[in-house]
């Protein structure tokens, strides 16, 4: 008879076996798309629809084989993703893995999301079928440990900002769509119970994942989150929320809302709420920017919720990671739309002539585009640190706020600098800098949303 032990290292050579083989693949597409020999032959766009379609199958297969590895019925303690291995050595380098993992979703932001981007933003939701084609790319798989079916093994946050940031490039109101349901699953994660945990997480990693959204910002002036207006009071059975929630991504078609409130006498806490509860109503909130996350209100009136509900026992640490790992996430949009705004400005100011020469040939130009490049790898420096201590389990409150003010600010500016070099370009649709420039006001403002 086999061992349980040879079974084990059956499964982990079996499991590394397929992620080489994915990885080999992916890289050998890449290669080949890249190649000027599809050009000579006249098969670019039949490789290039060969290549998405292996990729994307690659991560559904990963995805399937993690899921049949181990059907989880039930869990006797929480499974959680261990921090990563710490090191003293700060090094932005991408292993293999992070490095396939950003090529193909940077390939799939540049084909699905930045063409589709200007329809989302005028119908304020994302085109049909498109949320699907996302979770096939295994977005959701990266944070969830593999005893339930994901295909994590240790705390992710760089690879998650590197995500984020790569959606982003393609559009940041659908990245916000895209990773809205993936803030859950990682809530769940790192803070939910076994029983929350079993109850929830096995559809996060199925076929079809549910819409689903981290709600933390209030409808009003100066949101402190640690102000909570919303409010969570006990019951002989559980709690009953009531307030209101602003700019949700999809609330209208969410199936499971994670909701920050204001617990009698401990302060600020999640809850796991469900959309079909009694009292939870929808309205829709168009914002200025982030219009095709379809952005809408969640109402909570006496809303009744189990015991079980409560998310990490409700510690005041545990929120305090929250709303940190949140603005890391928001950071990493800034870091995608910040690029996406340089990658747009350089050509067409080198382009662009005016009196008989490019525009580029003028000091003040030339200067403005050096700031805009020179931010935006400050940005990413500040991030990206942020983000390696805290997947590492090292103190990241001083990182985090450097990084969200550096983000907020610059990213800001950085907009607004992509708008003035386009001069009336900047200001009509035809061009997509208007759009960043009113999606990237939003990272000073937002909280919650996205985890990483």
């Amino acid at each position: 008879m086999t061992s349980s032990g040879s079974r084990d290292r059956g499964h982990s050579v079996s499991r590394a076996a397929q992620r080489d083989v994915m990885g080999y693949g992916l890289v050998a597409l890449n290669w080949l798309a890249g190649s000027s020999l599809l050009d000579r032959l006249g098969i670019r766009k039949h490789a290039e629809d060969v290549a998405y379609q292996a990729s994307k199958t690659g991560f559904r297969t990963a995805g399937a084989a993690q899921r049949g590895f181990k059907a989880v019925q039930g869990l006797t303690a929480p499974a959680r993703l261990p921090s990563s291995r710490p090191s003293d050595l700060f090094d932005l380098t991408l292993d293999d893995e992070q490095q396939m993992i950003v090529d193909t979703v940077a390939a799939f932001a540049a084909e699905q999301l930045r063409p589709a981007a200007a329809e989302a933003n005028e119908s304020c939701a994302p085109p049909p079928g498109l949320l699907e084609r996302v979770s096939e790319l295994g977005v959701t798989l990266v944070g969830v440990p593999e005893d339930l079916g994901g295909a994590g093994t240790e705390r992710s946050a760089v690879t998650n900002v590197l995500v984020a940031e790569a959606l982003a490039h393609g559009d940041m109101g659908l990245a916000v769509s895209c990773l809205a349901p993936s803030a859950v699953s990682t809530a769940l994660v790192l803070w939910g119970n076994e029983v929350q945990q079993a109850t929830y997480l096995p559809t996060f990693v199925g076929e079809s994942v549910p819409v689903a959204a981290l709600t933390l910002l209030e409808p009003h002036p100066l949101f402190d989150p640690f102000a909570l207006r919303t409010t969570a009071r006990r019951t002989a059975d559980g709690f009953v929320l009531g307030g209101v929630k602003s700019l949700v991504p999809r609330a209208a078609d969410a199936e499971l809302f994670v909701i920050a409130a204001d617990l009698e006498g401990s302060g600020p806490a999640l809850f796991l709420v469900e959309s079909s509860s009694t009292g939870l109503s929808v309205e829709s909130e168009p914002a200025m920017g982030l219009r095709a996350a379809s952005m809408g209100r969640v109402l909570l009136k006496d809303v009744k919720v189990p015991a079980a509900a409560l998310l990490g026992d409700g510690r005041a640490e545990v929120y305090r990671e929250c709303v940190r790992l949140g603005r890391l996430g928001w950071c990493a949009l800034a870091l995608g739309t910040g690029k996406a705004v340089l990658d747009y400005v350089i050509p067409y100011v080198n382009e662009r002539e005016a009196f008989g020469e490019p525009i580029s040939n003028r000091q003040a130009v030339a200067f403005k585009v050096s700031d805009m490049a020179t931010e935006l790898e400050g940005m990413r420096l500040l991030t990206y640190r942020a983000a390696s201590r805290a997947e590492q389990g090292k103190d990241f409150a001083r990182d985090t706020a450097l990084a969200r003010r550096l983000c907020a600010e610059q990213g800001m500016t950085i907009g607004t600098d992509g708008v003035q070099l386009l001069g009336g370009h900047g200001f009509v649709k035809e061009h997509p800098v208007e759009r960043w420039y009113r999606d990237l006001r939003a990272i000073g403002v937002m909280e919650g949303v996205l985890l990483v």
